[in-house]
């Protein structure tokens, strides 16, 4: 693609991330987490949404299945269309987070290359990634969309952990399995994370 030669960033005339930062009383920071479907990544992070509100922090979550019926809907599930899907969530993510708001990503993204990828994009001193690791085994068991049902029938094709890779992340900044951890637990050691992110 040819690149834009009538675009102007007006970036160094907004108002800086620390401005918002101060005006919020917090800094932003992106969490993100990966695994497998039905690892718990939704579901830790809508508790950890919870606490953060209730201790007066501004939070978003960015959640697989809602940004694919929204701003990426126009993606499929091919490689090329798997790599888009990150980088737009990465960049819109980079948005929240330079607005000093805590985001949490809920994606599989299950290659190092797209993970490496996202926290190119948003920065890697804001980038922390989650490693929820919950055995492929237990997430089949919870399978509470059916897919990897659908995915052993041969019905979905490229499923990640069934017929398609997950690569484990190397490095985590935390990894968090499910099956052993209550949800409480998870998320508390979550907030942890978040709240030592001075």
């Amino acid at each position: 693609m040819a690149e834009a030669t009538n675009i102007y960033p007006i970036y160094d005339k907004m108002m800086s991330r620390k401005d918002k930062e101060t005006l919020l009383g917090q800094r932003g920071v992106m969490i993100w987490f990966t695994g497998l479907s039905g690892s718990g990544k939704s579901t830790v992070a809508m508790g950890v949404e919870r606490e953060l509100h209730k201790r007066g922090i501004l939070c978003r979550i960015l959640d697989g299945d809602n940004i694919r019926s929204g701003i990426n809907k126009n993606l499929g599930f091919s490689d090329e269309d798997r790599r888009e899907n990150i980088r737009r969530i990465a960049e819109v993510g980079k948005l929240f987070v330079d607005t000093g708001i805590v985001t949490l990503a809920a994606f599989i993204s299950p290659t190092d290359e797209s993970r490496s990828m996202a926290s190119e994009i948003i920065g890697e001193e804001d980038f922390k990634e989650v490693y929820v690791s919950t055995p492929l085994e237990v997430c089949e068991q919870r399978d509470v969309k059916g897919l990897y049902a659908r995915a052993r029938k041969g019905e979905i094709k490229d499923f990640t952990g069934v017929s398609a890779p997950f690569e484990e992340p190397s490095s985590p900044a935390l990894s968090i399995d499910t099956s052993v951890l209550s949800l409480e637990e998870s998320v508390n050691k979550v907030l942890e994370l978040i709240l030592n992110n001075k």
